[in-house]
């Protein structure tokens, strides 16, 4: 991962170092501030490669943006970007958009190379990131992205829980490799572009992405009420508005079946309880972890362990 701020730049050269350097030169944009508050700028950006696809990460002091023609030609970019904003919000417009407010937590959508301009909507800046794929592979034959101009992703879509786990797995994979995080960043690009209606949801490559943010979203339910011992298949289909037999199938075709990813992930969550919380019972372990009873994790965690809970516990402390 690549990170910088302007800490390692003179007072009074941030502000014209971020715009001329790192907003031109790395973002392709044109960077507007006041020159009374200049001195007073901050910004620090990370960047981390997804394979063909890059997740940037950007916090600033409040400064204006425009992605200009000028800005376009010299800086092609070809990617789609989604976008979501973890502070201070933004503002964006432009001639071919709507006008429209991004704020926390919000997600937005833009093909890279069209005009646009941004302003953020407190006096703390923002803080978002990005996730900027390139288009080619990605977008289905005969699609175009010429009106794919920023927009926000709709709360009320049922497909924006499953944009966000996508989005989720590919931030927190620190330690994914560019095979394993390749699937994800497709099925993210493809959920965004069904999302826009650029791609139909009924076509063979969206429903393979809708499968697999489907099952995304279903592991991370999964693990939000791994502590329940009712946890069933029943359960977690409801939530993702699927059948039952649906969510089986999207199981099958991973390396372990609903239950055995149950039970994987109780067991990991036991060993991390095991190491950590040393003030815990056994059995206060074993039931904060959803097991149904003492005798069933005993049996579990001794063949996954080859050992008792009891003795993991003493060999890790």
């Amino acid at each position: 991962m690549y990170t910088w701020s302007t800490e390692q730049v003179d007072p009074r050269d941030r502000f014209d170092y971020w715009r001329e350097v790192r907003a031109k030169g790395l973002f392709g944009v044109t960077a507007e501030l006041e020159p009374e508050h200049r001195r007073d700028f901050f910004g620090e950006f990370s960047l981390r490669q997804l394979g063909d696809a890059g997740l940037v990460e950007l916090r600033a002091s409040p400064y204006r943006v425009e992605r200009r023609a000028g800005d376009i030609a010299d800086a092609r970019s070809d990617s789609l970007c989604i976008y979501q904003q973890l502070g201070g919000g933004g503002w964006f417009g432009g001639a071919r958009l709507d006008e429209f407010a991004v704020r926390d937590g919000m997600f937005a959508t833009s093909y890279s190379d069209l005009p646009y301009r941004t302003a953020p909507l407190r006096d703390d800046g923002f803080h978002l990131r990005i996730i900027k794929i390139p288009v080619a592979n990605i977008v289905p034959p005969g699609a175009e992205l010429g009106e794919f101009v920023p927009r926000p992703v709709q709360d009320e879509t049922a497909l924006r829980p499953l944009l966000e786990s996508c989005f989720r797995d590919l931030v927190e994979g620190h330690d994914a490799t560019a095979a394993d995080t390749a699937p994800m960043v497709q099925a993210l690009a493809h959920i965004a572009l069904i999302e826009r209606g650029v791609m139909r949801p009924k076509s063979r490559l969206a429903q393979q992405a809708l499968r697999s943010a489907h099952l995304s979203l279903a592991r991370r339910l999964i693990r939000r009420h791994l502590s329940n011992a009712a946890l069933t298949p029943t359960l977690i289909a409801g939530l993702l508005g699927i059948s039952v037999r649906h969510l089986h199938i999207l199981f099958e075709e991973t390396e372990m079946s609903f239950s055995e990813t149950v039970t994987a992930l109780r067991l990991a969550q036991s060993r991390r309880l095991l190491r950590e919380q040393s003030g815990q019972t056994i059995a206060e372990v074993a039931f904060a972890c959803g097991f149904e009873s003492l005798a069933t994790f005993y049996r579990l965690f001794n063949a996954s362990e080859s050992m008792t809970p009891g003795d993991y516990r003493a060999r890790v402390a």
